[in-house]
């Protein structure tokens, strides 16, 4: 095994590590959800006795925290299909775009997108990958008088 495969191997282990962290933080805002549901739910029980709590801000909980865990596990499983993708040795251009996205879960996916580029610029990983540089020929144009 050369060292470009074992930077490969690494990096898609490290994308799994990644993702599963990046799965488990999109839960943060699972407090919200619940207190959210509470609010549409259960409005009596968090309310002064008065005025109950408007489902309206309930809703707003709801929606906030559920859109945030989504993105979240999107963004998960993205990252995860990006090391199965680097394991496998295909779809360069997405591994890339990946890196490139993982930038913004810092601080580690910044430095896993970041190393991640390193390699997959290397011309010896992109040959791994059956990507060549080169740009394609022009296409051939029809023969002119033909018939």
């Amino acid at each position: 095994m050369n060292q470009d495969d074992e930077h490969l191997q690494l990096l898609a282990v490290f994308h799994y590590v990644v993702a599963g962290l990046a799965a488990v933080f999109a839960l943060f805002p699972i407090f919200h959800l619940i207190i959210g549901l509470m609010m549409v739910l259960a409005p009596d029980k968090l309310g002064t006795a008065g005025a109950p709590v408007p489902a309206m801000l309930g809703w707003f909980f709801v929606i906030f925290a559920a859109t945030i865990i989504i993105m979240g596990w999107g963004f998960a499983v993205l990252v995860f299909t990006a090391g199965r993708f680097l394991a496998r040795r295909k779809h360069h251009t997405f591994c890339v775009a990946m890196a490139a996205v993982e930038c913004i879960f810092m601080p580690f996916g910044t430095v896993l997108g970041v190393f991640t580029m390193i390699v997959l610029m290397r011309e010896s990983v992109k040959q791994r990958f059956s990507v060549t540089s080169s740009l394609p020929p022009p296409p051939v144009a029809a023969a002119a008088g033909s018939g």
